[in-house]
């Protein structure tokens, strides 16, 4: 009696262990989809976020400046004011060299008076006269980041 109450213990086990199988094999397919899409989707993301940094930066570089062409010959430049604007800003002269697209040998020429800023660049100056420290901060986290 104990060898046919063993027997049948160890069929029902052998059963219940075969339907697990069977059952488990069909979620572990599905978790391994699930991974494998998870991570074709954070590298997707990955690629999307460098293509937006990239756009980023290429649409700060080749911002068109909105500034009347009116203002900008009726501006003046003076050495002094220039350097009181850098100042007031907060740049070094590497920093409002990078914005002008200009040397910061270039901006000591200006602020000495040696030399006069292009049309050009007098139209970024315009530019940066009308903004605070937090928009060239900004201008610049985009251009560093």
């Amino acid at each position: 009696m104990a060898n046919i109450a063993s027997v049948l213990k160890e069929e029902i086990t052998r059963l219940a262990r075969k339907e697990l199988r069977s059952e488990t094999e069909s979620l572990k397919k599905a978790s391994a989809l699930y991974r494998s899409e998870i991570a074709a989707l954070k590298r997707r993301t990955a690629s999307l976020e460098q293509q937006l940094s990239r756009l980023e930066k290429s649409a700060s570089k080749n911002a068109v400046v909105q500034v009347n062409p009116e203002e900008t010959t009726k501006a003046r430049f003076t050495a002094n004011g220039f350097k009181t604007l850098r100042q007031r800003l907060g740049l070094t002269a590497e920093a409002i060299g990078t914005l002008l697209d200009v040397s910061a040998q270039t901006i000591y020429s200006w602020e000495a008076g040696n030399t006069r800023p292009r049309e050009q660049q007098m139209v970024r100056i315009v530019m940066l006269r009308g903004m605070g420290k937090r928009d060239v901060d900004s201008i610049m986290q985009n251009l560093a980041g």
